[in-house]
Formats: structure tokens, sequence, C-alpha cells
């Protein structure tokens, strides 16, 4: 006998009933039970390790670092006078560079048949080491056996923001997850009450390329770099309006919590978890960012040796901060430092640069050493890109230029004391064990024990990663 059809209506809503959460709902037996068990349990588990997504996690190789402080000199620092020393662009001053060296070069500003540009600044040899600085470096001569510097960078970029966000993201292009995001991504946070990934801005203006510097991208916001003011309030809001108590806060917190983890559990959105995240992150800062905050808990050796003074917006408070947020687990610290576009003036203000930041560069590393955190720190200083040859300004300016510049490293299993690449005689082309910004970004995961062809993330279909399809480890560098 065949059955009767089922009406339109009838069929639709026994469809809507004999649906597979509804057999493992009512039939709770044999196989069903066990399936519906499993199922539970791994999503209370992801739920559960998703509500702290900054849980330390440890690195898939064997690594030399735990930790970076970026001083990011935004900008672009000329490393014709500060690292790179060319004396034949002394002997060549005034003249034009050689016609086949310009051949399809392209100049942010200036005509590339400008003239030649000779050093502003005497150089010379420092330490066991002879790493050989600028004049106005004075300070950072003092652990010239400490750091590594690498004269061969080149990028992609010549024009700031893209290539402040290309040095920062492995990408000009807006929305990609910054290096500090891809770092607490990998590694998580070893505290508990301070952000993870912390940004200083000291210059005399913003970054170019902006939040984007600093940004998670498609990454989950937990992992955005979080910005702290200059001055005598880095941190906003750190005590409670009238009439709401800790203890009223904390009932609110873990009434919104409950209702965000039922939330969680259900849709697995990530951007719960950071929700959740920052409002306990936030109620922890409460007690924990005053204490931090305090730089009259430092040493009166220590403040001098950083020229540092509490109270104050500086870049030698940003760095003894960093140190101190280091020390409290932060897993990433970067402080831009907006002042190093020298396409006039170059003289002047390339001393009062040095004058802001040469000294507590210097006393980080010193500092790092003699606490015994720079043997699994990272420290690194530069900028974007370098500056031309070729004079802009009169007789007293340099322009962008992304060929050849120079950067420093200490520490986290770098090789200290060396001197890594070359640039040719005009300091124009980066010409001997050239290292790329993929490189560099390859090298510093490496030491933070990441493959960096490994360290992914899936997003519109395809896997993302810090250095693109490109990037080798310098292992040149390493100690």
């Amino acid at each position: 006998m065949n059955p009767l059809p089922l009406s339109g209506s009838l069929f639709e809503e026994r469809k809507r009933f004999l649906t597979r959460r509804w057999f493992f709902r009512d039939c709770g037996v044999g196989l069903g039970s066990i399936a519906l068990q499993s199922l539970l349990g791994r999503r209370l588990a992801a739920a559960a390790d998703a509500l702290n997504p900054l849980a330390p996690k440890k690195a898939p190789q064997p690594a030399r670092a735990k930790r970076v402080i970026y001083l990011f000199m935004a900008g672009a620092p000329s490393h014709l006078e500060l690292f790179d020393h060319k004396p034949e662009l002394t002997k060549f001053n005034g003249k034009l560079p050689p016609a086949e060296l310009l051949k399809g070069y392209r100049a942010a500003f200036i005509n590339p048949n400008s003239t030649l540009l000779g050093p502003k600044f005497k150089f010379a040899k420092h330490g066991r080491s002879g790493q050989e600085l600028s004049e106005v470096l004075p300070h950072l001569a003092t652990v010239a056996d400490d750091i590594t510097v690498i004269r061969s960078m080149h990028t992609d970029a010549f024009n700031h923001a893209p290539g402040q966000i290309f040095m920062t993201t492995g990408s000009q292009q807006f929305g990609r997850p910054s290096f500090g995001s891809w770092v607490t991504y990998g590694l998580g946070s070893e505290s508990t009450d301070l952000p993870g990934f912390v940004v200083f801005s000291t210059g005399n203006k913003g970054v170019s390329g902006g939040q984007s510097c600093w940004g998670s991208g498609f990454l989950p916001t937990v992992h955005n770099g979080i910005l702290f003011r200059n001055g005598a309030e880095p941190v906003l809001f750190l005590n409670n309006p009238p009439g709401i108590d800790r203890e009223l806060q904390r009932d609110t917190l873990d009434t919104v919590r409950r209702m965000n983890e039922q939330r969680l559990g259900v849709v697995g959105d990530p951007e719960i978890s950071t929700r959740i995240n920052s409002y306990e992150m936030a109620y922890r800062m409460q007690a924990s960012a005053p204490e931090l905050m305090d730089l009259n808990r430092e040493s009166k050796e220590t403040l001098e040796m950083y020229g540092a003074e509490p109270g104050k917006s500086s870049f030698a408070n940003a760095c003894l901060l960093s140190r101190r947020l280091i020390e409290r687990g932060v897993r990433f610290v970067q402080i831009f430092h907006e002042s190093w576009d020298q396409h006039g003036n170059l003289t002047a203000d390339l001393k009062k640069n040095c004058l802001a930041t040469d000294r507590a560069s210097a006393a980080l590393v010193r500092d790092l050493k003699q606490r015994g955190l720079l043997e699994d720190t990272i420290v690194v200083w530069g900028g974007e890109f370098g500056r031309t040859p070729m004079v802009q300004g009169g007789n007293d300016g340099r322009d962008h230029h992304p060929n050849a510049f120079s950067y420093w490293v200490a520490g986290g299993g770098f090789k200290p004391g060396i001197t890594w690449g070359e640039s040719d005689d005009l300091g124009f082309n980066a010409v001997k064990d050239k290292v790329h910004v993929h490189d560099f970004h390859a090298t510093l995961l490496h030491l933070l024990g990441f493959d960096h062809t490994k360290l992914t993330y899936r997003f519109q279909g395809r896997d993302f990663r810090l250095t693109d399809v490109h990037g080798e480890v310098v292992h040149g560098l390493l100690a």
C-alpha cells in the first residue's frame, strides 16, 4: 500500500522536526548519546580555551627569545649620517652620481640627477668589535659590543605610510596583522594584568601609517596593539566614577561575562572572547597600571641612565616603561618616534633626534643586560627606509630611499658585536648579504620559535602569514 502523499505544509513541518539536532536531543541512546557527549565536550573545551585567547603558548620550535621591544624610528633616519660611513660620498660631494647607478631608479620627490651629498658627521670605531658609529650616537657607542648593525636592509616602499605599514605588517596594503599581533597570536602573553601588545608614540606627530602599524588586521581584535598615551596619565579611566565601588563593578562584570560566555558557547565567535578579555583586562589594569606607570619607584641611577623624568612625555620614559612592561610579562612593546623625515635641516634635526633617543636606546640595552633580560628579549631599532646619497633642500637634506638602509638589533639570539651586510661605496644599493623586510621578519620569528611559513591564519579562502610568500631566515645574524 502506498503511503498517502504529505501536503506541502505538513511535509515542511515534519522536516523541521526531523533534524540531526532533534535526533541527538530526543533519541539520546546508544551511539547518538555518545556522539552528543563528544560534540558537547569538544565545544565546551573550545569555549573554555576561547575565554583566554592570550593565554601563554609554547613556541613550536626551540626559541631564543620570548619577547620583543621595537624602537621604530618613523620618518626614516639617514643611514649615511648614523651607521653607514661612506668616505666616497665626501670625496664626490657636489658631483653628479654615475648615470648607470640611476638607470630605472624612482625617487620619491627629488630629481634623481641631484648632486651627491657628503655625510654631515664624523664616524669612529667603538668597543672590542670595532663597530663604526656616528659621533651623534655617543651612548650607543658604549654598548657597541652588544648590538648587531645591519647595513644591507632594503624594502619595496619609498613613501612613509606604505613604508611603515610594510615594515610592520609585511604588506603595503591596509588591513594586515602587524608584527606584534602575529607574535601574540602565536605566543599569547605572560601577563594577566596588562595587554600583551603595548604601543607608545613619542615623536613630534603621529605615525604616517596610523593604527594599521599596530592593528590586528583580520586576526581577532584581542591581538590589536594597545596605545598608551603620553604624559602623566597614559591610561585613562583607571578610577571608577562616583558611586561605583569595586564590589559593584565586579558584580556587574560577572553578570556581563556570564551572558557573553553563554553566547560564545552558542556561536563560537572569537570577537566575543575578545570582549570578555577586554572587560576583564580593564578591571585588572585599574590595580596594575598605577604601579606600572609610577617611575618614581625606579632608582635615581636608573632614571639618570635613561634620562627619564617621571610624569613627563618622552622617548626616554617610554623606553623605561618598556622594560617595566616586559618584566611584567608583556610580550611585545613598540615605540614609534616620528621625527626622522629630514628633507632639509638634516644636520640640526639629526642632532636633535639623537639627543632625544640615543641615551635611552643604549640604556635599554644596558639595563636589560644587567637584569638578565637581554638574553631572551629582542631589541630592534630602525625606520621604514633610508635616505638618498643625493642632496635635497639646498645642501642639507636627503630624500626617501628604499634601496639601502641600516638597522640595529640586540639580544634574543642575535650575534652581538658584528656588522652585517654592505651597501655600495655611495650607500645607494645594498650589495652584500642583503636583508629584505621579509627576511628580517622571518629571522625575528625564527628566534621567537616559529617557522615563518607555518605561522598562518586562514582568511578569505587562503592562509596568510607575516612574510606573505617570501622571506628567508638570515642565519649569519644568529649567535
